[in-house]
């Protein structure tokens, strides 16, 4: 009889939204309570597929804000596992050594959380009564610098041994260093699965023995963009190991990018988007489909569509909306007018005061401190956990206030453009 298991991690439950650009409410409400419903049906598939296992491969929670509600809901996700005998093994990651829920809250009996002593646990039997046992290091703090390898215990004799690690392998240009080690030394050690943790992006790094990345569950912003699963896992009789990828994630972002070189018409760009909205629908495996469109080209509509840009968001919406199961997260504008290579370029005073713009008021103290007042007028009305998204140091403020000033620079010229040439199309 084989031994079935499901692998997650980074599930990042009640996580805040990353995006300000959410600002429909139905949409925020939709991504706010993704995370949950998608663990919901994690414990749905385990108890559907008769599994022996739930494995969760650290960062269940998402750092110090977690709630008491929260633990209350993991606890009786647990409880239906329990009532059917199915285990579930966690450990701790980064973000979960932040949480006061992870110190207070009290599993039922079925769910075993690994401390720092890196002991294995019976997790059960094959049909020929060999043994797989399950080994776990959670992390004690926020960063773990060096390799929790050395903490794992070897492999039980005779027995399909799992290990369960969060870690940034190698490393990852997206993600800090946590715990780094290599696939190699991971093989090296013995054990027949490593079920990891921590990067977000789906990766299978070896098929023998397997050591898998499953990727986050549920995307939580455009930079997760692209269809989300878990992986169902089942040790045969014979010791060999099928992996299943299985989509569960209530909303998966894209990032749609539209060219309307050549297009002159407004219903005609309206086709466009409403073809690749179409597309980016079926392209991802969720209910529903969270777009950021781009638009690109030289088209004789820039100018109005930089004038515009209310009007387009709004019927951009209306087309996801009639498109179905389809939001509109952001949209932005590449475009520039047709024989123009620059879509900032203009002739006479627009043309001066672009590089005015450009080479003085970019850079000069006065803008920079009034730029830096409207941000701490910003950040005083967000949350805490929103204003860490913005930046943690003054360095990370910096950027944002050059990218912001860069953007805005790169705005202004076409509208004042289209203003100078009113309505004509």
């Amino acid at each position: 009889m084989p031994f079935r298991f499901l692998h997650t991690a980074d599930l990042h439950l009640d996580s805040p939204i990353a995006s300000l650009a959410l600002r429909n409410g139905d949409l925020a409400d939709l991504v706010r309570g993704a995370s949950r419903r998608v663990f919901e049906r994690i414990v749905d598939l385990a108890i559907a597929e008769e599994l022996d296992a739930l494995l969760i491969a650290g960062d269940l929670y998402d750092g110090g804000q977690t709630s008491m509600a929260m633990a209350l809901f993991l606890a009786a996700q647990m409880r239906r596992l329990e009532a059917l005998g199915i285990r579930a093994f966690i450990i701790r990651g980064n973000h979960d050594a932040q949480s006061q829920i992870t110190r207070e809250l009290t599993f039922p009996p079925n769910v075993h959380v690994f401390d720092g002593r890196g002991r294995p646990v019976r997790a059960g039997a094959l049909g020929d009564g060999r043994e797989v046992h399950v080994h776990g290091i959670s992390f004690g703090q926020t960063h773990a610098p060096a390799s929790l390898l050395p903490g794992y215990r070897p492999p039980v004799p005779d027995a399909v041994n799992i290990g369960m690690l969060h870690t940034s392998l190698a490393g990852s240009g997206r993600h800090d260093n946590y715990a780094p080690v290599g696939v190699a030394e991971l093989l090296a050690h013995g054990f027949d699965y490593w079920a990891l943790g921590h990067i977000h992006q789906r990766a299978i790094h070896s098929r023998t023995p397997p050591v898998v990345m499953p990727g986050i569950p549920q995307g939580r912003d455009i930079n997760e963009a692209g269809s989300k699963s878990v992986t169902l896992v089942t040790i045969g009789d014979d010791g060999s190991f099928a992996l299943e990828e299985r989509f569960l994630a209530v909303a998966a972002f894209q990032r749609v990018t539209v060219d309307l070189s050549g297009i002159e018409e407004w219903a005609s760009m309206l086709r466009a988007v409403r073809t690749a909205l179409e597309d980016a629908r079926e392209q991802v495996s969720a209910d529903q489909v969270v777009c950021r469109v781009a638009l690109s080209g030289a088209t004789a509509l820039a100018w109005q569509l930089r004038r515009d840009h209310d009007l387009l968001s709004g019927e951009l919406q209306a087309l996801a909306e009639d498109v179905g199961a389809c939001w509109i997260e952001a949209v932005e504008l590449d475009v520039r007018p047709v024989g123009r290579t620059d879509a900032r370029e203009d002739i006479g005073a627009l043309a001066e005061l672009s590089a005015i713009i450009e080479q003085d008021v970019l850079s000069s103290h006065a803008y920079r401190a009034e730029l830096r007042e409207t941000l701490s007028g910003l950040m005083a009305q967000l949350p805490r956990e929103v204003r860490d998204l913005l930046g943690t140091d003054e360095a990370a403020e910096e950027a944002l206030l050059s990218a912001a000033a860069a953007r805005g620079a790169s705005e202004v010229i076409p509208k004042l453009a289209a203003e100078r040439e009113g309505d004509r199309p």
